[in-house]
């Protein structure tokens, strides 16, 4: 016994010894095999090896075994998941829920590959994706994402989670009590347009609970981010400070942002001058009790004029405002880089003249501020700003607003966006990432765009043709094909932000701004071939059974679009029977694509609605969650200007919250053809606003949800109903 005993002993000193020698970014690599694929983690070896310049990672096979060389252990989960997609056929979603599928033996590696990056920043998030996407998530979800990003080699993700805590904290310090903080907060979906200098107050006060455990998870999420190379971007001072403090401070300089969001005076944010004394003081206590809470990598995210309109548009006052910013920021952290996002730079051009963009960035000394390139799917910031006017920028694609569910990416414009960016962008283009507001359909796009950053041996073409392989698992000709169709034709045509069955129902144009229908007509390429295709390729794996689900519940989305013309000219020619069966079938095409994003949890109402109740402890506080994730996704918030902006095809939505709209307006205009009244009555909008305010209400209207079936089975069944 003793023998066993001492021999135990001596084995575990060994396995210490044996993990103390590995340097930690290779224990934090390993970890993160060992998470994603467990059964053949042990059969990769990670090594530490020095990059001259920029990171870099070599790939190869050696005595049965896959071999990654790295720099840091970053750039080594880069090197496993070039290994996974391009070897293996195997994607790693985002996504918790997508498991990880594995060949049943590891592929070797014929010959070395070796890939740097051609940037050194790699960024991704926006502080809406902390609204639309992430509200509700705990370290489950936020375990996977992390180790997502990390195999796509970010390693500047925004960091605002629990950021309440610090602010609890600074405000303590000027003399306000808890009640006032906490009434100063928004609720918990709506935290991203009150870190963004947007709104207050908004279904506050927050509680102390969600305050709590929201920094306890923010410090989880920051030390797996570092243990994977990655700088995180904490939040530093932007202006915004409680209506007490304004109270007790009648002599700042504190002025009322301008309205937004259509939301009225009592959720308008003050204002705090940076020129204002007291602005430094509390840029320091933030720093402060940041650093103290979550530590910090010194870059700070620092956004004062995100859709609002500054104090004064006058060009040398701007210039003061800028340099006050700075100075502020500096003096509280005197290793400090200020990230600050380019969208109002694009947003509002406008008031956001050459000559006010210049005096604002160039109060800014070089080398000290990041500016996020914002949209450059759309439009490339550094062009109509003579390149940041000098300061270092990363090339970011947008493409999703409001976590919209639309099967829409713009591969010919980004393609050629990023040739020329590399190309003539100039030589403070230091980075490439995303500023998505919600996760939206379609990862996948989301990988295309961090990959620009590295040198990899791949086109576009041969990019798309490894996407195929690792949705189905096997090289497939029919399948490669349908990608490139996808990808290169069929997704460009989706430009808008939903499709009308998630939009307040009218005829003709859209009602509100917020949801966009794609500019197609008549019978859609995905309508007449895609899903049909896509069912033809067959696939056990689950990344194909999401492609079927996304490519099913666009179908029916512009079915639906279809219908509802056809409503329309049906109603033009009062024909009663004609109007009666149309609404009929658009009601039945909405029951119908509800099952079918029942199917799998990306698209499912259900889960985002518990996940939100998991965070209350008392029947109260999960309703006062739920009515938070409710308001967010429909209503959005106490006026009409962005209802629906963060519409999406969801189980459970379509059936409770969009089908009985239409319904609604169906049955007007089927009882003004039979009795001459009820179509587009005064108070017609009116019922409608009653029925959204009621549905963000858990204690009055309850959701029926339907069970998830097999997609496979449901797609064949709806394609042979509706002739797809």
């Amino acid at each position: 016994m003793k023998t066993k005993t001492i021999l135990a002993s001596l084995l575990a000193l060994l396995a210490m010894l044996s993990c103390a020698s590995r340097p930690e970014s290779v224990r934090s690599a390993e970890a993160l095999a060992k998470r994603l694929i467990p059964a053949q983690a042990g059969r990769i070896i990670f090594r530490e090896v020095p990059a001259d310049s920029a990171d870099t990672f070599t790939l190869l096979s050696e005595k049965g075994k896959i071999v990654i060389e790295a720099n840091n252990a970053g750039t080594m989960a880069v090197g496993l998941n070039y290994y996974l997609n391009n070897y293996c056929n195997t994607t790693v979603s985002e996504y918790a829920a997508h498991p990880v599928e594995m060949p049943k033996a590891l592929p070797e590696v014929p010959e070395p590959v070796s890939v740097s990056a051609k940037v050194p920043y790699r960024f991704y998030l926006n502080y809406c994706t902390f609204g639309y996407t992430m509200p509700w998530w705990g370290w489950k979800e936020w375990e996977r994402f992390i180790d997502w990003m990390a195999l796509n080699g970010v390693n500047m993700p925004l960091a605002t989670t629990g950021e309440e805590a610090v602010w609890q904290r600074v405000w303590r310090r000027f003399g306000l009590s808890d009640e006032q903080i906490r009434a100063h907060f928004t609720g918990p979906a709506h935290l991203a347009w009150h870190r963004m200098v947007n709104i207050n107050s908004f279904q506050g006060p927050l509680p102390q609970d969600w305050i709590d455990a929201q920094a306890k998870l923010q410090k989880k999420i920051l030390a797996r981010e570092r243990s994977l190379s990655m700088r995180p971007v904490l939040h530093a001072f932007s202006g915004s400070v409680p209506t007490a403090f304004k109270e007790m401070h009648p002599e700042a300089a504190i002025t009322k942002v301008s309205n937004w969001g259509g939301f009225g005076d009592p959720y308008r944010c003050n204002f705090l001058s940076p020129m204002d004394p007291l602005y430094t003081e509390i840029q320091k206590a933030c720093v402060e009790e940041t650093t103290a809470l979550f530590g910090t990598d010194h870059i700070w995210g620092l956004d004062p004029f995100n859709e609002v309109e500054a104090p004064s548009w006058d060009a040398a006052t701007l210039a003061e405002y800028g340099g006050a910013f700075w100075k502020s920021l500096e003096a509280a952290d005197p290793e400090a880089t200020w990230l600050q996002m380019g969208w109002f730079l694009i947003n509002d051009r406008k008031h956001w003249t050459p000559e006010n963009m210049e005096a604002f960035l160039g109060s800014v000394p070089r080398g000290k501020m990041i500016m996020l390139d914002y949209h450059d799917d759309w439009v490339l910031g550094w062009k109509i700003t003579e390149s940041f006017y000098g300061h270092d920028y990363i090339a970011c694609a947008l493409l999703n607003f409001g976590g919209n569910t639309l099967f829409n990416g713009n591969f010919p414009t980004l393609i050629p966006f990023y040739e020329e960016t590399f190309r003539d962008g100039g030589s403070n283009l230091k980075g490439v990432g995303s500023t998505l507001e919600g996760f939206g359909t379609n990862p996948y796009y989301y990988e295309f765009v961090l990959s620009q950053a590295w040198n990899y041996p791949q086109t576009p073409d041969e990019w798309i043709d490894k996407l195929a392989d690792r949705h189905i698992g096997r090289e497939d000709a029919s399948a490669r094909a349908l990608w490139h169709d996808l990808i290169m034709n069929i997704a460009p045509q989706y430009t808008g932000s939903g499709v009308s069955m998630n939009g307040h129902p009218k005829f003709g144009e859209r009602w509100n701004w917020t949801v966009k229908y794609p500019d197609i007509k008549g019978r859609t390429p995905i309508m007449d071939y895609a899903w049909r295709k896509m069912l033809e390729v067959g696939s056990d794996r689950y990344e194909y059974r999401y492609d079927l689900v996304n490519l099913g519940r666009q179908a029916l989305g512009d079915l639906f679009d279809v219908l509802k013309d056809s409503l329309e000219v049906a109603w033009n020619a009062k024909d009663l029977a004609l109007v009666k069966k149309i609404s009929a079938q658009m009601g039945e095409v909405m029951e119908d694509c509800d099952r079918l994003v029942a199917c799998v949890p990306e698209f499912n109402m259900q889960d985002w609605n518990e996940a939100a109740r998991s965070w209350g402890r008392t029947k109260e506080e999960k309703d006062y969650y739920e009515r938070s994730a409710r308001t967010i996704l429909t209503i959005w918030g106490n006026a009409t200007g962005l209802t629906d902006y963060a519409n999406r095809q969801w189980a459970g939505l379509i059936r409770s919250y969009y089908k009985p709209r239409w319904m609604m307006f169906c049955n007007d205009l089927i009882s003004k053809l039979e009795t001459g009244s009820g179509a587009w009555t005064k108070n017609f909008d009116d019922r409608i606003r009653y029925h959204e305010i009621r549905w963000t209400e858990p204690t009055i209207t309850k959701i029926e949800y339907n069970a998830p079936g097999d997609p496979v089975a449901l797609s064949k069944e709806l394609i042979e109903k509706y002739g797809f």
